[in-house]
């Protein structure tokens, strides 16, 4: 598969609740990591697509699981994405020593977010 899921994010209106219930739920592992603005919240499943959780930063915006796609080149998938009809709702941006990320919203109103990691120099 190409294009594979690869990250699943829950951006959530309260972080210790959620925490809590995916923890006991799936008995997944969830380690802390600081950030600017807050703390990220690593979600570790043992096997499959990890993710990971952190707080809303959209005002009044409901709970909601965002999943991310990888792709080999950032900037022209982001750009084929919006030549078919998506909506750009984050250009691409830099998450340094990580990655990149976009994420646009299709023409029929969901929203995903496009990867691209940091590959490690050889």
């Amino acid at each position: 598969m190409p294009n594979p899921f690869v990250h699943v994010e829950l951006h959530t209106t309260d972080i210790d609740k959620a925490k809590k219930f995916y923890g006991q739920v799936f008995n997944w592992q969830l380690e802390d990591a600081p950030i600017p603005g807050g703390t990220y919240t690593l979600i570790k499943p043992g096997e499959g697509t990890g993710g990971g959780m952190m707080a809303q930063r959209v005002p009044g915006a409901p709970s909601s699981w965002m999943a991310y796609v990888l792709v080999d080149d950032i900037v022209a998938s982001t750009q084929k994405a919006k030549s078919l009809g998506a909506n750009i709702v984050m250009e691409v941006k830099e998450l340094p020593g990580i990655g990149w990320m976009s994420i646009f919203t299709d023409p029929t109103g969901a929203t995903l977010a496009l990867w691209k990691p940091n590959m490690p120099a050889k």
